[in-house]
């Protein structure tokens, strides 16, 4: 049965390296027959001597040398498994599949100037949740959705919905709709259960019923279908490209009565952060390409109205 404790390695290594009894016994602090005691059970233990025994000295045996050498390396582990992971430890670190293409390749490449890398997942709302519960990991940048009471957040960034819309399509050549507007045309959203409900909850508390034709399986495919006219696909998530996968034209417009949601950094708030994760939420915000808010989307014209 393995009896090895750590005051012995403490003990035989500090002999190996101060070169004796009297130096390591000074430098501990403890007594020569402590270090004496502790060093014969060790060598009885291992049945070799790790020290050959000279007058005023003692030098590692060939054994010894070898053995005391990766004593040391473990003990080093310990130490740094004491200490917590390091400043440059990757961050587990999951992001909102919707978010994903936009924001997590931007950030990664930024990282190494701050000294820090990511161990990075990309997640649904319910996965994503179910992660940061379980301390899968440390931090998540998400919307503002579906997350339990125990996640704490801090806001990023506030974005408003917009509708997605074949370039020839009437409403188009308007600056700005509002959810009344959308209402009698069919409509697709991304098949996300929690999307799908709050986008409903928007109709409902302008006091009109949606018609969702299609709930697309990712934000492409609704992009995709709303190209190619089978309906108009409703979004916080607003990708650069003005075509559709297909390579379709597409047009955005933001909705001016359905408010704005909140990106956050969401974390377990008792899962304590390391350092790298502490870092990495002080210095996320100056390194994503974050959506800006729409201040003025309230007072914009609509060419569509008189």
């Amino acid at each position: 049965m393995l009896s090895l404790t750590l005051r012995q390695l403490v003990y035989a290594t500090a002999i190996a390296r101060h070169g004796g009894m009297t130096a390591a016994a000074q430098a501990l602090n403890v007594s020569q027959p402590a270090l004496s005691v502790a060093v014969a059970q060790l060598e009885a233990q291992l049945g070799q001597a790790l020290f050959l025994r000279q007058p005023g000295r003692m030098s590692p045996s060939t054994f010894g040398a070898a053995w005391l050498a990766e004593a040391e390396a473990r003990l080093a582990d310990l130490r740094q498994l004491m200490r917590g992971p390091g400043e440059t430890a990757p961050v587990p670190f999951a992001v909102f599949d919707d978010l994903a293409p936009g924001l997590l390749a931007p950030l990664m490449a930024r990282l190494p100037e701050e000294g820090l890398t990511l161990a990075p997942q990309v997640l649904d709302f319910d996965a994503l949740a179910e992660a940061l519960l379980r301390g899968e990991v440390a931090l998540a940048l998400t919307w503002d959705l579906g997350l339990a009471p125990a996640i704490a957040r801090t806001p990023v960034s506030h974005v408003a919905p917009h509708a997605v819309l074949p370039a020839g399509h009437p409403l188009a050549q308007r600056d700005s709709l509002t959810l009344a507007d959308l209402a009698p045309e069919p409509l697709v959203l991304t098949d996300q259960g929690l999307s799908i409900a709050h986008f409903r909850s928007l109709f409902a508390s302008r006091g009109v019923q949606p018609r969702i034709a299609y709930r697309s399986a990712s934000l492409e495919l609704m992009r995709s279908f709303a190209a190619n006219g089978l309906g108009i696909g409703l979004s916080y998530t607003c990708p650069a490209p003005a075509l559709s996968h297909d390579g379709r034209p597409l047009v955005t417009r933001p909705i001016r009565d359905a408010g704005q949601e909140a990106i956050v950094l969401a974390r377990l708030a008792a899962n304590p952060l390391s350092p790298a994760a502490r870092r990495l939420s002080e210095c996320l915000p100056s390194l994503l390409p974050l959506p800006a808010p729409h201040p003025t989307i309230a007072a914009m014209p609509d060419r569509g109205e008189s």
